[in-house]
């Protein structure tokens, strides 16, 4: 057994003095203004244990990390219905990139890249009664945390500035792609990335898919081949054109967001979360990335 509170301390200790800790998303405002020095590490092992350092608590905008948990309660709806209108490709590309889109007849790499996660969150717009917030109280749901909500703020800072996701919706709309109105489903899209979470937070509501489907609560939200396809779509897809990177340098299907939060994890074993919100160049955390590759390589804990 390892003791993780030593291994996350000492973790912390050590990537806390990296000098260039990257560059906090500006392309939406409300982001821009995120202290660059804040950072937390907070972990949940499927047999109970639980341990955070640093800024664990504190909320911050999950962005991408959403993109998993729309697809979750998409399958929870819909099932295998959704695999005829997104795929579950690599892309290769960054996660706003649309050249693949349209040499690929509207039908999305994967479900969470920017194109595809449109593409899922249009099916929830089409199967709830009020999409926007059925899909916070599932989110809620899944940990039994009604402090979960969306952030106004941000979500106006998304539409205002979101042209490449406007370009996206209507490419998909223009193939067919996209059943409902551009705006409407948009609006649903730029709120459920304006979620905000803590990386405990974060760790809780993503226990399901390190248990087999079954929540923090032991409740049953997916089935175990559901969760399954799930933890293999982040594996290979979860860091856009850093995900062959990801998987040689940390091992464990994961999930990031621009908003600096990364959130791995091993099946039958642990969640992982961390927040950075300063970025490589490829968008994601840099002392996140720079964590779980310490993490992974001092536990000996991947699924590899």
């Amino acid at each position: 057994m390892s003791d993780f509170k030593a291994i996350l301390s000492n973790i912390y200790q050590n990537v806390s003095k990296t000098n260039d800790k990257g560059t906090v998303a500006t392309y939406i405002p409300e982001l821009a203004d995120i202290d660059i020095n804040n950072f937390g590490i907070h972990l949940r092992t499927v047999n109970g244990q639980h341990y955070g350092i640093g800024d664990f608590n504190k909320p911050f905008s999950i962005q991408s990390i959403s993109k998993v948990l729309a697809l979750s309660k998409a399958m929870e709806l819909v099932g295998e219905s959704i695999w005829k209108r997104v795929d579950v490709e690599p892309s290769g590309n960054p996660f706003n990139h649309l050249s693949l889109l349209e040499i690929e007849n509207g039908i999305p790499r994967n479900p969470l890249i920017n194109s595809g996660a449109i593409v899922i969150a249009d099916i929830l717009v089409s199967s709830l009664k009020n999409p926007k917030q059925d899909f916070l109280n599932y989110v809620r749901d899944i940990t039994g945390d009604t402090t979960i909500n969306f952030n106004e703020d941000v979500a106006y800072s998304e539409k205002i500035t979101g042209f490449k996701n406007y370009a996206a919706a209507n490419l998909l709309k223009s193939f067919n792609n996209l059943n409902n109105p551009v705006e409407e489903v948009l609006d649903f899209y730029f709120h459920q990335c304006s979620i905000e979470m803590s990386c405990e937070q974060l760790t809780n509501v993503f226990f399901f898919l390190a248990n087999k489907g079954n929540c923090l609560l032991n409740k049953a939200r997916l089935t175990k081949t559901q969760a399954k396809r799930i933890n293999a779509i982040m594996l290979t897809c979860g860091f856009y054109d850093e995900a062959g990177e990801f998987a040689f340098e940390v091992g464990l299907p994961g999930k990031s967001g621009v908003g600096g939060g990364i959130v791995a994890l091993l099946p039958d074993y642990f969640v992982i979360t961390t927040w950075a919100p300063g970025l490589n160049k490829k968008g994601n955390s840099k002392l996140g990335m720079l964590t779980l590759e310490a993490f992974t390589t001092k536990t000996k804990l991947s699924v590899f």
